[in-house]
């Protein structure tokens, strides 16, 4: 078949497109799409007590980064979802609003687990601010209690600024005809709550979402298998290699990325590409594009997360 047999709404996805499903530029696309809201680490670019980070900014050396986040865009049903709800979420909401208007500021959120960067960004939803009605907030069994039985959590549930909705481990849910998201479990400091990873179906492709882990020995799962299995993997990218904070890094178990790409040495260049490094902390190299280890691992096909980048699903 040639392009000209092809029907008009493909034709524009693949002439819009990469051969990796991202989106390069701007269309009013049918089907589901991510979008990138933000890469940083809990504590965001430039951060607390860095003044050069700040200097640099105001210089217009580095740009401002918001703590990761994934929106996600159904233009069929002109619905949109956020995951993870961030110190950045009124902005984060702002620039999802430009790509989808609907009813609602947001049709629902997805947590991931109970530390500062995923789940603070809930205040915003309350009296003092928008004290918003019924804001669908998807959870675990423990995120749920804790956001239940905790100040000032609680008094977004009780004036019903928000409205919980239960997750269980790898119990998929249908947010239309065309997606699906499912949770899954992941070991990681749970003082809180559980944490987890999410597997996005859409129509024709899927994605996990795994901005917080520990080491990957730690799971009982193959992040190999697990990244053959899907079209996109979003992975956590906290540090670049070991000795990169002044402190024991044993204390912050996440996987370097020197390990994860270690992890991909055999596969070929299919595999390495459907990596897309996110949750940078404010030390890592690789949260500058023109940093040399990470440009010598996009040459071996390896993604790394840019804000406002776009994926179909």
């Amino acid at each position: 078949m040639n392009l000209k047999q092809l029907p008009l709404f493909v034709l524009l996805i693949l002439l819009n497109c990469d051969q990796t499903g991202q989106i390069t530029k701007e269309h009013p696309y049918s089907d589901p799409y991510l979008t990138v809201l933000g890469i940083a680490q809990d504590g965001g670019f430039p951060h607390i007590n860095n003044t050069k980070e700040f200097e640099a900014i105001a210089r217009g050396e580095r740009p401002k980064e918001l703590v990761v986040s994934l929106g996600l865009i159904d233009p069929d049903s002109a619905k949109k979802y956020l995951f993870e709800a961030t110190p950045d979420m009124p902005q984060q909401l702002d620039i999802l609003a430009k790509e989808q208007t609907s009813e609602n500021l947001i049709d629902g959120v997805f947590l991931t687990h109970a530390h500062i960067g995923h789940y603070t960004g809930l205040m915003h939803f309350g009296l003092e601010a928008m004290g918003a009605q019924d804001v669908p907030v998807y959870a675990m069994p423990r995120m749920e209690h804790f956001l239940k039985t905790n100040g000032p959590w609680s008094q977004l549930v009780s004036l019903k600024n928000i409205q919980l909705k239960a997750l269980q481990q790898d119990s998929a849910i249908a947010l239309s005809r065309k997606l699906k998201i499912t949770p899954f479990l992941v070991p990681h400091r749970d003082e809180f709550s559980e944490t987890v990873g999410y597997r996005i179906d859409g129509p024709n492709k899927s994605a996990v979402f795994i901005p917080d882990i520990d080491k990957w020995e730690k799971w009982d799962r193959s992040l190999v298998e697990l990244v053959a299995s899907v079209d996109y993997a979003f992975l956590d990218a906290s540090f670049f290699a070991d000795g990169e904070i002044p402190r024991p890094m044993a204390e912050i178990p996440h996987p370097f990325i020197e390990e994860t790409v270690a992890l991909f040495a055999t596969t070929d260049t299919t595999q390495k590409s459907k990596i897309i490094f996110i949750h940078f902390n404010h030390s890592n190299p690789a949260l500058d594009p023109e940093n040399k280890d990470r440009k010598a691992l996009e040459a071996q096909g390896f993604r790394f997360a840019g804000q406002g980048d776009k994926f179909l699903l």
